[in-house]
C-alpha cells in the first residue's frame, strides 16, 4: 500500500458535475508559481548499490478553467525507460485542477504499475464550509468503485498538496515542526503530515550547481508506526521549486532530479552557481 501511494508522487474519463465554489479556508496566496511553469526531472533508481536513471518526470503548470471558474491546471507525467520497463513498468499521469486560491477543485490519476493499470478521480466541493469529495475508482479489473466522503477539515490530493506546500511561509516554522496534510486517493484517506527539516545546500547529481534548499518530510502513519515516504527539496527562494526527491520504497530507493525549468515566476536566488 505504501508503495502504491508513493508511485503517486514520482506521479481521462469526462463526466460533468456541478460544484459551489471553492472555501475560502481551504486556501492561500500562490506567491511560488504562475501560469507556463514547467520543470523537468531525471529519475533514479539504487540497483545493487549503483544509482542507475530509469526515466524521466515532467511538470506543467498553466491557467485553464474549470466549471466556469478560472483554475490552476497542473499535471504530473512519469515515465520509466527499458532498463526498469524489463523489471517494473512505470507510466503514471497525473491532473490537478485547482482554485486560484489553490483549493482543490478535481484530481485524476492513471497509473500502470507492473503489470496492473487502476485509475483515480475525485471531485471537490464545499457545502457549508466543509470538504466534500465524490471518488471514483477503476480496478486493474475493469469494476467501478464510488464512495462520497466529507470532512470539516481541508483534504488534498498527491498533485494539489505539492502546489500548497511550494507556497508554505518557512519563517514561521522551526526544525522538526510538523504541518498537518490529509492525503487522500479515491479510497481512503491518510494520516500524514510535512515534517520541516530545515535548510541544506544541495549539489545536483551530474553538475557543480549548487541550491539552498528548504527540506520537508512527508510522513504517513499506518498499522500503528511512522513511515516517511517522500524527502523532498524546494529551493530556498520565492519559487519553492522541487529540485530534489528522495522516495523511500519497501524494496529500495529512488531519487529524482531537476533537469531544467522554464517559466518561473521569480528569479531563482538560490542557485548558487
Amino acid at each position: 500500500m505504501r508503495n502504491m501511494r508513493l508511485k503517486a508522487l514520482v506521479i481521462s474519463l469526462l463526466m460533468a458535475v456541478s460544484f459551489a465554489p471553492a472555501s475560502a479556508q481551504c486556501g492561500i496566496k500562490n506567491t511560488a508559481f504562475k501560469s507556463g511553469e514547467f520543470l523537468y526531472y531525471d529519475l533514479f533508481f539504487n540497483w545493487k548499490f549503483i544509482w542507475v536513471k530509469v526515466g524521466t518526470a515532467s511538470m506543467s503548470t498553466v491557467t485553464s478553467r474549470y466549471g466556469g471558474q478560472q483554475a490552476y491546471r497542473a499535471s504530473l507525467i512519469t515515465r520509466s525507460n527499458n532498463k526498469l520497463d524489463k523489471f517494473f513498468t512505470l507510466r503514471d499521469t497525473l491532473l490537478s485542477y485547482c482554485a486560484t486560491d489553490l483549493s482543490p477543485l478535481y484530481f485524476r490519476k492513471g497509473a500502470r504499475e507492473g503489470d496492473r493499470y487502476y485509475v483515480d478521480e475525485i471531485w471537490y466541493t464545499y457545502p457549508q464550509g466543509n470538504c466534500h469529495m465524490k471518488q471514483h475508482r477503476i480496478e486493474n479489473d475493469g469494476r467501478h468503485v464510488w464512495k462520497q466522503s466529507e470532512y470539516q477539515d481541508c483534504v488534498y490530493d498527491m498533485m494539489s498538496i505539492f502546489l500548497r506546500a511550494r507556497n508554505f511561509d518557512v519563517s514561521k516554522y522551526k526544525v522538526g515542526d510538523n504541518i498537518p496534510m490529509p492525503v487522500s486517493d479515491a479510497k481512503r484517506l491518510s494520516n500524514s503530515w510535512l515534517k520541516y527539516q530545515g535548510k541544506e545546500t544541495f549539489k545536483m547529481e551530474g553538475n557543480n550547481v549548487k541550491y539552498r534548499c528548504l527540506v520537508f518530510s512527508f510522513i504517513e502513519r499506518e498499522d500503528g508506526k511512522n513511515h516517511e515516504l517522500l524527502r523532498f527539496y524546494v529551493t530556498d527562494d520565492a519559487n519553492h521549486i522541487p529540485v530534489r526527491l528522495d522516495m523511500f520504497l519497501s524494496f529500495g530507493s529512488a531519487k529524482a532530479f531537476l533537469r531544467g525549468y522554464k517559466g518561473v515566476k521569480n528569479p531563482v536566488t538560490s542557485r548558487l552557481n
